[in-house]
């Protein structure tokens, strides 16, 4: 159960696919697969490169920088617990074009948010049965 000031969450099933990048945060690391052929970032996840076809993937931490590429706000109270507004958010990750995640903007007003606005991430930490979580978010460059 995630501590009272922890937003309810759905939490992502655990995989070797994709634990790296769920619990990448506990050691406060974005964690993106990367190739290790032509260095190609692959986001979602995928066991073979969509550039060269290798299959040399691995887990690689980036900067956690990045550019809100898109966002909306959400006034629908969709789930029980989930306080509204809030701020959904595609960002690009600085180190490479068009490698996005969508995300949730936390930390600053809607009213501040515009498309290029510089971010980076912070962690959410989420413990579960099945194993922890941490929901990588993103946060106005520089924090609260």
């Amino acid at each position: 159960m995630p501590e009272p000031s922890v937003p309810f969450r759905i939490l992502p099933e655990l995989s070797d696919r994709n634990r790296h990048f769920w619990q990448g945060g506990e050691q406060g690391h974005l964690t993106i697969l990367r190739c290790q052929e032509c260095g190609y970032y692959l986001h979602p996840p995928t066991p073979t490169c969509p550039h060269d076809q290798s299959k040399d993937v691995a887990p690689e931490a980036v900067s956690g920088r990045a550019t809100v590429a898109s966002f909306t706000i959400n006034h629908q109270a969709w789930i029980p617990g989930v306080e509204v507004p809030y701020l959904i958010a595609i960002v690009e990750i600085d180190e490479q074009p068009e490698l996005r995640l969508t995300t949730n903007l936390v930390n600053c007003e809607a009213e501040d948010v515009h498309v290029g606005m510089p971010v980076q991430v912070l962690f959410e930490h989420h413990e579960d049965a099945n194993g922890d979580v941490w929901i990588p978010l993103f946060e106005p460059t520089g924090g609260k």
